[in-house]
This record gives C-alpha cells, structure tokens and sequence, in this order.
C-alpha cells in the first residue's frame, strides 16, 4: 500500500482534528504512526500502518470507504501507548544526532561530498 503521511489523516472529517504526530516510521515497510489528536472533541491517542510505498495496494490501515483513518487506542492504554511512542521519538532523535555528528567528523567524506555539490554546478544550466 502507498505510503501516507500520518499529519494528513483527518477522516472522519467530523470526528478527528488536531493531529500530532507524536512518532512515525517514515515512508518504510510497514509503517506506522502514533498521534495524540481529538476525537469527536475529546483528547486522544490514535494508530495506523501508514502503508510501504506501493502506490497501487491502497492507503494504510485502518481506512474507511478508502480514506486513511486512524485506531482509537483505548482510554486505560492511552498514556502508556503514548509514553512509549515519546520514548521512541526521543531514541529516534538522538541516534540521528548521533549519527549526523559522526558524518560532520568524517572529514573524507566531507571532502567528497563538497567536490560533488561543485561538480553539480559545472550541470546547472546557463542563464539566458
């Protein structure tokens, strides 16, 4: 199924606002997406597969007459569903930190990477 963002699901359009994506996968195999959001005017927390990428399989799970919809998780689960998508979040951020760090360190490889951003220039092409 074809990969959809999470901040775009708002069906049922009178029952779910105020989404914020609170962890997502990203546009991965069997992606998923956890977000605190109102449902019918309460707070909430909701869930779904955001789908693989596979534009002709359809929009994620749960859907409704195929628009992309979210899982109500229930009130007794909500807070621990939503500690844990935190902390997740949290370790997410801190391992891309860490690993844009360690890329900004490799001095090689940012040698390359400035020779090919000058050698993209050499492509552009000419103003009239």
């Amino acid at each position: 199924m074809s990969y959809i963002d999470p901040k775009t699901v708002l069906s049922p359009r009178g029952s779910v606002g105020d989404v914020e994506v609170v962890f997502n996968t990203g546009p991965t195999a069997n992606s998923w997406s956890i977000a605190k959001l109102t449902w019918e005017g309460e707070p909430a927390v909701g869930i779904r597969w955001n789908g693989d990428g596979e534009a002709e399989r359809g929009v994620g799970s749960p859907q409704a007459r195929g628009n992309p919809t979210w899982f109500i998780v229930p009130g007794e689960l909500a807070e621990c569903v939503l500690e844990q998508a935190e902390t997740l979040a949290k370790q997410t951020n801190q391992n891309l930190e860490a690993a844009y760090r360690e890329m900004a360190a490799d001095d090689q490889r940012e040698t390359e990477a400035q020779e090919w951003c000058e050698g993209l220039i050499a492509n552009a092409p000419q103003e009239r």
